[in-house]
């Protein structure tokens, strides 16, 4: 459930060649480099350096300005690869991105390649695509509050059913006749913990004494599952239970309801499950009133049917 209500990345700069070397060559001399030792830290920490101011001009490139703002919005679309790079050496790989972005990019328009039919219906597809991520972040990421978010978390928890977990042993054997004479030694008093830990074939069993925590419905298998849920505190299956991995006998120690997440572990996801509801709203919405017409019979068919899973 996550649709990420950051403006997607659909274009990224890649970091030019005549960087790259360059760049490898100092981190690496970064890493041999013998440690200095660390300055003494003053009794203050200095006050932050004053934002740029995004429309300063700090380079021209065949008379035209590079900014702030056109170096800042090159930045953030640099590979991560580099993100460890010092400041510098980043401001250094996002201009020379740009160097080369418009130098070959004038060259495109001087060969004509701005007028190919391929290369204009590319460029309306990215501008659609880019408009559509500046609605998502401006009509629905940026709308979302924490107060909406705790409050669908209320809701959440609320609806959720409540759900038992019990904390159970077992002790794993490779045949029935075994696990027959496990029960008949508990039968008699055995301490099931001692006999966990010479007989069962499950490895962390045998230093936990068959210990398995708590667990809920459907996180073991069928036949187990049933076996332990049926049992009351302090009780052991009186016959021994067939899965997949042997025979099992099963010892109930407690049971309650399981406990809700904490909000704080799952308010992302929560958001993020905000985020797709308020996604999907939106577009319904927008097809109720737009005319869509399908001409094409196997498209058609293919698109009511995502639809129809949908629903």
């Amino acid at each position: 459930m996550s649709i990420s209500s950051r403006r997607a990345a659909f274009a990224r700069l890649a970091l030019p060649f005549s960087l790259f070397a360059a760049l490898t060559a100092s981190a690496a001399a970064q890493e041999t480099a013998p440690a200095e030792q660390p300055a003494e830290q003053p009794a203050t920490a200095p006050a932050p350096a004053p934002a740029p101011d995004p429309a300063k001009v700090i380079a021209t490139i065949d008379g035209k300005p590079v900014t702030e703002a056109d170096l800042a919005l090159a930045q953030a679309s640099v590979d991560q690869q580099y993100a460890q790079l010092p400041p510098d050496q980043r401001r250094a790989a996002a201009f020379m991105a740009i160097m080369e972005i418009r130098l070959l990019a004038d060259k495109a328009v001087a060969e004509g390649l701005d007028k190919d039919a391929d290369f204009l219906r590319r460029m309306a597809f990215l501008q659609q695509r880019a408009l559509h991520s500046e609605v998502i972040d401006k009509d629905v990421g940026a709308k979302i509050t924490d107060q909406e978010v705790r409050a669908r978390y209320d809701k959440q928890m609320a609806d959720t059913p409540p759900v038992n977990e019990v904390k159970a042993r077992h002790i794993l054997v490779k045949t029935k006749e075994e696990a027959d004479a496990i029960i008949k030694q508990l039968d008699g008093g055995a301490k099931f913990e001692d006999l966990a830990a010479q007989h069962t074939t499950d490895p962390s069993g045998k230093t936990t004494g068959g210990d398995l925590g708590y667990f809920a419905p459907g996180q073991m298998v069928p036949e187990f599952e049933t076996a332990a849920f049926a049992l009351d505190v302090g009780g052991y299956t009186k016959t021994p239970v067939q899965s997949q991995f042997g025979w099992h006998v099963i010892k109930i120690e407690d049971k309650r309801a399981q406990q809700p997440p904490a909000y704080d572990t799952v308010k992302d996801e929560i958001r993020n499950l905000v985020f797709r509801e308020k996604y999907f709203a939106m577009v319904n919405d927008l097809r109720k009133t737009a005319k869509v017409d399908v001409t094409d019979p196997d498209l058609k068919k293919a698109v009511d049917a995502m639809d129809a899973a949908a629903k």
